[in-house]
């Protein structure tokens, strides 16, 4: 099992305690999956992640709509993030504009939103 964060002697649960996430990009889009790493911990991916919080964690990179796709055999969900590279990785001056970040940033979501 992945580490917690603990703060003010409290255990602060992420979604890498749970989850692993795959990214990548083509173009302008990106493409996250959110994979539970026990198929009793699905539906709680399936209840945390939608559309409008992922878009909502990503305000600052993605300018376009977010489509959720869930996966329960799986034990998956997966997202397209439209408008979310600054015109694609080979166009923008970003450092790192590369969808592969993403999966690494979306593990960081808390388990209670």
């Amino acid at each position: 099992m992945a580490p917690t964060t603990a703060t003010n002697n409290t255990t602060r649960r992420i979604l890498q305690d749970i989850a692993l996430a795959r990214s990548g990009d083509k173009g302008n889009r990106a493409t996250l999956s959110v994979i539970a790493l026990d198929p009793a911990d699905y539906p709680t991916l399936e209840r945390l992640l939608t559309a409008e919080r992922v878009q909502a964690h990503f305000a600052g990179v993605v300018q376009g709509v977010v489509q959720r796709y869930t996966l329960p055999h799986l034990g998956a969900v997966h997202f397209v993030l439209f408008d979310a590279l600054a015109g694609g990785v080979t166009r923008s001056l970003a450092l790192d504009a590369h969808g592969k970040t993403l999966s690494a940033a979306v593990l960081d979501l808390p388990l209670e939103p």
